[in-house]
């Protein structure tokens, strides 16, 4: 038996000398540095690493028939012009650009809109899929 045991426990050691059974915390950054495991994703505007739970303006899904409810985070560039969307659904962030429309600012990309009339909403093809 105590052989057994001996023998079994240099098989551990000899894995943990070649990595297999070696773990190893932050290992997944990504490009940017940024450890997903952690919370962190990287911010285009800011140039930084952030969490996305932890930013000021948080929007919430609006589909009910959802097994989850997933959460969206807006962060504005400095002058106000940029809007950075962090969506659940999209590998990195999303830049929209204000527009003026009658006086009511609306930030755009491709087929994304976020306004901020009775709080912030955020379409997908003329679709409100987030809400504050």
């Amino acid at each position: 038996m105590k052989r057994k045991l001996l023998v079994f426990c240099s098989f551990l050691l000899l894995l943990s000398k070649i990595g297999y059974a070696q773990v190893i915390t932050g290992a997944d950054r990504d490009k940017h540095g940024c450890i997903g495991s952690a919370g962190y994703t990287y911010s285009q505007l800011k140039k930084d690493c952030i969490r996305v739970f932890e930013q000021k303006i948080k929007l919430h899904q609006v589909d009910s028939t959802a097994n989850y409810k997933a959460i969206a985070a807006v962060i504005f560039s400095a002058d106000n012009r940029k809007a950075e969307v962090f969506l659940a659904s999209y590998p990195e962030s999303l830049i929209l650009i204000r527009t003026l429309k009658k006086g009511k600012y609306i930030w755009k990309k491709g087929k994304f809109e976020l306004s901020n009339q009775n709080g912030y909403k955020l379409k997908e093809a003329k679709k409100l899929i987030y809400s504050s």
